[in-house]
């Protein structure tokens, strides 16, 4: 069975979420420490592999006026880099998935360091949820 990938793009880190094989409920998978291009999509590809992922959801985080920021061009051209190698993209507003997670982490009682640690895979969960939840509406 196949499943979806959400990622949260950061410029240091990547957040990674997976889907169940029924397409309902996000998990948070991992974080991958930012490389290079080769070096990302390395590792991405071992996640696509053993999951059998299908679609790779990319958060476009936009400005709160809807205009696309710096981050949301970065998260496009990486989207069409894994375009260009065969792989099913699409996009999730991501507006405040990063203060929703660690707003979510903070009120659970997680220590400053480790929400460091899983804040962008906590977002990318956000993320590839709100895509499955939109998906499962249509």
């Amino acid at each position: 069975m196949t499943r979806a990938m959400g990622l949260d793009l950061g410029t240091k880190t990547i957040g990674v979420a997976i889907s169940d094989p029924t397409y309902l409920i996000a998990q948070a998978h991992t974080t991958i420490k930012r490389s290079t291009f080769a070096a990302d999509l390395f590792a991405l590809e071992e996640i696509i592999s053993a999951y059998s992922i299908a679609e790779i959801i990319i958060g476009l985080p936009k400005h709160m006026n809807n205009q696309m920021s710096d981050s949301a061009r970065r998260a496009k051209s990486f989207g069409a880099e894994l375009l260009k190698k065969g792989y099913a993209v699409e996009y999730q507003d991501e507006r405040l998935s990063t203060m929703q997670a660690s707003a979510v982490l903070m009120k659970t009682g997680v220590r400053r360091e480790k929400r460091k640690q899983v804040v962008d895979a906590i977002a990318a969960t956000f993320i590839l949820q709100q895509w499955l939840d939109r998906r499962e509406k249509q």
